[in-house]
């Protein structure tokens, strides 16, 4: 008991250690169209890659539950799969989908399926991902549908973005490698405060594979 705390006690840790990013604030008209196109030129080249995969550090609250893991995605084309365990609890999940429907292993009383994966793991485990656009905006790409708000850093890259009902900050690494470079953290919020669905979703990413651009922590070819 005492390692597997210890454990959970050394991931949050290297959750809560990375620094916060200053708050974003709206760049000058010219600066502003400029990030713009930069940040269309970038969802352009990223949407291009159809197989990739990250590897990373999560942190999940929500109302009553949420926990924190370590999370292996991969996507080939419109399908995914999300590894995600958490070691204090010694619990693993493997959550699987794409446009039919998804697939959870790894719960008590054998694989579920259901046409909503975030729905489906949600119910099953007490973990809230926004599945749907989570492989977007992990990437510093917004998600189809309606924007909210996109601000831009001095750097002209993606700070803040506001979809679907989230708000979602950037860290990005500090390189001057080939673009498009990718974030190395994110941190999702939906709602404000108990009791209107606050929900909270954190990523840390330690290696992109098959993006090969500006990956923070290494690649895997």
């Amino acid at each position: 008991m005492r390692l597997r705390a210890f454990a959970g006690a050394l991931l949050l840790a290297g959750l809560a250690g990375c620094a916060t990013a200053p708050a974003p604030r709206s760049l000058p008209p010219a600066e502003q169209a400029s990030a713009e196109a930069a940040q269309q030129a970038r969802e352009a080249a990223l949407r291009a890659v159809n197989h990739w995969s990250m590897t990373g550090r999560m942190a999940v609250s929500v109302e009553g539950g949420g926990g924190s893991g370590r999370l292996e995605w991969q996507q080939a084309g419109p399908d995914f799969v999300a590894e995600i365990s958490a070691p204090v609890t010694r619990r693993s999940w493997r959550l699987s989908g794409g446009p039919a429907g998804a697939r959870l292993e790894g719960v008590e009383g054998g694989p579920r399926e259901g046409p909503d994966a975030t729905e489906l793991l949600y119910r099953a485990t007490g973990w809230y991902l926004p599945v749907a656009t989570l492989a977007d905006w992990v990437r510093g790409v917004r998600a189809t549908g309606p924007v909210d708000e996109a601000l831009y850093g001095e750097d002209g890259r993606l700070a803040r973005l506001r979809q679907a009902g989230w708000r979602i900050d950037y860290e990005w690494p500090e390189t001057t490698g080939p673009e498009p470079v990718l974030p190395r953290r994110i941190d999702a919020q939906r709602g404000e405060g108990e009791g209107n669905g606050m929900a909270r979703v954190r990523v840390v990413v330690d290696a992109w594979g098959g993006v090969g651009m500006g990956e923070p922590g290494g690649t895997d070819d």
